[in-house]
């Protein structure tokens, strides 16, 4: 069995889920996807468990409801941890997270890292088909979350990751409070606040090609104040 599994939340991916597992499995041998489904009414779960009953290495979790990404994710890293992966890869399903990372992702974590991120944020990342405005907010709240939380963690806010096992045995995570984007920010802070080594990796971030963005005014704010929160009780 492949050591490392790769998560990919899905909520109205029908678009994307079959592209997206095919070109995961593709580009890295050593890896598992667990596709986790929150009840998409396009029908993504149906199509998730149709490329399962046809290839092995992918797994679908089905989940009641939409709860916000940080609550797919520790859904799936409770149950990667349970099924024992040495590795677990959180990735976006729209194709932001280019599959051809994945390597370097996993050749850092065996190399010594706990928590490899990919970041737009370092020498050799960046961004592609993003407009102005969303370039500053991006740059500027990793660089709020930075400064509030004092780490010099580059990149705070992406989801490209990748962690050993004893990081999320380490995390309480039922302690984690937060379940949008803000949930990427925590996690990282846990994992730097309880002594791992956490090492960036240069990546391009790419705008999804199908479908719409699951940002929204809500998931924002509550990354702006979930970093007090952090600051204050962490």
């Amino acid at each position: 069995m492949p050591k490392a599994l790769v998560i990919i939340p899905t909520y109205n991916e029908a678009d994307n889920v079959g592209p997206i597992t095919s070109a995961v499995l593709a580009a890295e041998p050593r890896v598992d996807v667990l596709v986790v489904d929150d009840n998409s009414p396009d029908g993504t779960g149906r199509l998730a468990d149709a490329l399962a009953a046809k290839e092995p290495r992918i797994q679908v979790l089905h989940r009641a409801k939409k709860e916000g990404l940080g609550r797919a994710y520790l859904h799936a890293f409770r149950w990667g941890l349970e099924r024992g992966y040495d590795y677990l890869i959180e990735m976006d399903a729209d194709f932001s997270h280019d599959p051809r990372y994945l390597r370097g992702l996993l050749d850092a974590a065996e190399g010594g890292a706990d928590l490899v991120l990919g970041s737009r944020y370092v020498d050799g990342g960046g961004t592609v088909n993003w407009g102005p405005g969303r370039k500053v907010i991006s740059r500027g709240g990793s660089l709020y979350a930075r400064s509030i939380l004092g780490v010099s963690v580059r990149d705070l806010t992406g989801g490209f990751k990748c962690f050993r096992r004893r990081v999320l045995e380490a995390i309480d995570l039922g302690a984690i409070q937060s379940s949008g984007y803000a949930f990427q920010i925590e996690l990282t802070y846990r994992a730097l606040k309880a002594g791992f080594q956490v090492r960036e990796i240069p990546i391009v971030f790419e705008d999804r090609r199908v479908g719409q963005s699951k940002m929204s005014r809500k998931i924002f704010l509550e990354a702006l104040t979930m970093v007090w929160k952090l600051k204050l009780t962490v």
